[in-house]
């Protein structure tokens, strides 16, 4: 039965190997507990004798394959723990990775005495050096222990460390007859498995072998507003969840049948995926199942919003768009007028950045609609001048007058793009010293148009 499960979990996972690219090489760490509470009976046997057994016979059927490499280290068989001391530094790489590793590790598991310490967080340290160095490369470590550790130190922080400095992916780690209460020490090294009894250590051996050897499938459905997966076209990042390390970006795809395109993933981390659309979707805590398809639904239903500008004389720099969630300061996007943008539905606050700003709040965004916002064709208002001076535009707004630009009081002359709309001007000439020289006029702008006020 425990066979046929590896062995169906391989099998499977050779199949979706025949339909994606080939596999990277893996890296297989063991580190194996030979501290001296593996003594105790588990069942009917030793600790050590079941988790040997049970180990090897999953290892004989990896025999032969070619993108495997495996290692294994020991810790507390060396040094016999003495009463008020014990050897922290306990660990050594016994099998190193290269070639056939298997009969190497199998004469040494057979003749292994387990007498010393735990020493988990120290023995995790020296792993990150067991694996030569490799692009393309996938380094696991498999951690089976039946203890917590023993030496005041944090096993958790070191597996952090090795994967944040992309040494290891996320270890994992079979606790052998571990009492619940000591289990919480070990979930935070990394994906913990509890083996409660030899039966269960063994189904638990063949999901973490499988599970480390196997990428998978998976394919993200962006959702529209009605819930189909018909939404593409956009960027997405999956990053890891623990390290926050980017691990793949993609341009979501429909493939010829219109459906969402098929990805191959590792299936060893939990992920945070960001989909960019406007704003960005995220979701948290992503897991995928080795050797089957994932679908990650996401909704992102998106409608257009167009930005035209009227007809005349364009304006050669282009003219911007800050757009804003309705109500909210942070700015979401610039988008240039006279271009469609996709945005997630929803309603937005516009500000074109014309002179004066034109704002314009509460435009909706409906699923798979487009929403045309006009903008006026801007007018130029040249001031003229006998001598520079000093002076100010302001926009007429009824009884109210809204500042607008100043005048270059280095120069004569300035000229002003601006929204077609009544305007007055006050110049006061650099050389009049009294302020009742001001000068106020009006002038009117039309879109597209020249017009010249003169001082």
């Amino acid at each position: 039965m425990r066979a046929s499960l590896l062995a169906s979990l391989l099998f499977a996972a050779g199949s979706l190997a025949a339909q994606t690219p080939a596999k990277p090489l893996t890296r297989m760490l063991f580190v194996f507990d030979a501290s001296n509470s593996m003594n105790a009976f588990w069942g009917d046997k030793p600790k050590i004798n079941t988790a040997r057994e049970l180990l090897l016979r999953s290892l004989s059927e990896l025999q032969g394959r070619t993108d495997i490499e495996l290692a294994l280290r020991l810790y507390g068989h060396q040094t016999p723990i003495e009463p008020g001391k014990q050897d922290c530094n306990d660990t050594r790489l016994e099998v190193p990775f290269g070639g056939d590793a298997i009969p190497a590790m199998r004469k040494v598991l057979e003749s292994v005495r387990c007498v010393g310490t735990t020493p988990i967080a120290r023995s995790l340290e020296k792993a990150g050096g067991d694996f030569p160095e490799g692009k393309g490369v996938r380094n696991i470590i498999i951690l089976i222990t039946d203890g917590i550790e023993a030496c005041d130190e944090d096993p958790c922080a070191v597996s952090r460390a090795l994967q944040a400095k992309g040494i290891v992916l996320k270890p994992f780690v079979i606790g052998v007859g571990i009492e619940e209460g000591q289990q919480y020490s070990l979930r935070c090294v990394g994906n913990y498995y509890d083996a409660s009894s030899p039966e269960l250590f063994a189904h638990v051996l063949d999901v973490v072998v499988a599970q480390a050897l196997n990428t998978t499938t998976c394919q993200v459905d962006l959702l529209t507003s009605a819930g189909k997966p018909l939404e593409t076209d956009v960027a997405m990042t999956f990053t890891d969840q623990r390290t926050g390390q980017v691990q793949h970006q993609f341009e979501h795809t429909l493939n010829e049948r219109g459906l969402p395109d098929t990805l191959t993933i590792d299936p060893v981390l939990t992920y945070r995926l960001m989909v960019h659309t406007i704003p960005p979707v995220v979701q948290e805590n992503i897991k995928l199942t080795p050797g089957a398809h994932t679908v990650i639904k996401v909704p992102a239903g998106q409608g257009q919003l167009e930005l035209k500008l009227g007809s005349g004389m364009a304006d050669p720099h282009g003219v911007q768009c800050l757009v804003r969630k309705a109500g909210e300061a942070a700015t979401l996007h610039v988008q240039r007028v006279n271009s469609t943008d996709r945005y997630l539905v929803g309603t937005y606050d516009l500000e074109v950045l014309t002179l004066p700003r034109m704002r314009v709040p509460g435009v909706r965004i409906e699923q798979g609609a487009t929403n045309t916002v006009h903008i006026p064709q801007e007018g130029v208002l040249n001031v003229q001048a006998g001598a520079p001076g000093h002076g100010a535009l302001f926009v007429v707004r009824g009884t109210e007058r809204e500042w607008v630009a100043d005048l270059d009081p280095r120069d004569a002359q300035d000229q002003f793009r601006l929204l077609p709309g009544a305007y007055e001007v006050v110049y006061r000439s650099a050389n009049a010293r009294r302020t009742e020289y001001s000068i106020l006029k009006p002038v009117t702008v039309e879109s597209g148009r020249s017009v010249t006020l003169t001082f």
